[in-house]
């Protein structure tokens, strides 16, 4: 088995365990979006052990999963406008923007490696779940807000308008998750060694 055909089967693995992940849920917002057992995880380590092409082509796989269980949720956008802002914000940008883990993976902050390999980690899935929660965010601002401003949930928060409304909506799910990943990812690159085997070998 060549090194291209390894990496694509251990990507595969990696992406059927964020799938089955995904399902395991600590808590689900009541307008959809949810804390899931760590599914940003795999994906994240998949860019971080290869670069970003493999982790955001992961990610990409990842996202039409999601996209693909998430369709019932066009019923409730009455404008294709906003059909096409929701695939590409909610799910697209959203979960691909997980491959971006690896950004950093190469870079050089500190001569010390373990702290070099803690600093390029962490930076990469801050920045992973900072472009994720924006995306969800523009999106729940500029599409979910005047569909569910009179619902229920937040019969209260839309006063406070569409920005404030979508930002503390998204953090309450996207916030615990991010906190979790940011724990998880550097600390299983750290007792596994990834960087130190793997900044070689971007493909």
């Amino acid at each position: 088995m060549n090194k291209k055909t390894k990496v694509m089967v251990e990507s595969s693995i990696l992406i059927a365990a964020s799938i089955i992940l995904s399902f395991i849920k600590i808590y689900e917002a009541p307008l959809g979006g949810s804390v899931t057992l760590f599914s940003m995880v795999p994906l994240m380590i998949i860019s971080i052990r290869h670069g970003l092409a493999w982790g955001l082509g992961s990610s990409f796989i990842f996202s039409i999963f999601k996209l693909w269980m998430g369709a019932g949720n066009f019923a409730y956008v009455p404008t294709v406008v906003g059909i096409i802002v929701v695939v590409l914000l909610d799910y697209i940008v959203a979960y691909t923007s997980i491959g971006l883990a690896g950004a950093f993976r190469k870079c050089k902050f500190s001569k010390n490696e373990k702290t070099n390999a803690t600093v390029t980690t962490t930076l990469g899935v801050v920045l992973a779940c900072v472009v994720r929660f924006m995306s969800h965010f523009i999106n729940g601002a500029v599409v979910w807000y005047e569909i569910t401003k009179n619902g229920d949930w937040n019969e209260y928060v839309h006063t406070v308008g569409m920005w404030v409304y979508s930002f503390v909506y998204n953090i309450t799910y996207i916030g615990p998750e991010a906190i979790m990943t940011i724990i998880a990812v550097p600390t299983i690159v750290m007792i596994l060694g990834i960087l130190k085997k793997n900044t070689k070998n971007t493909i």
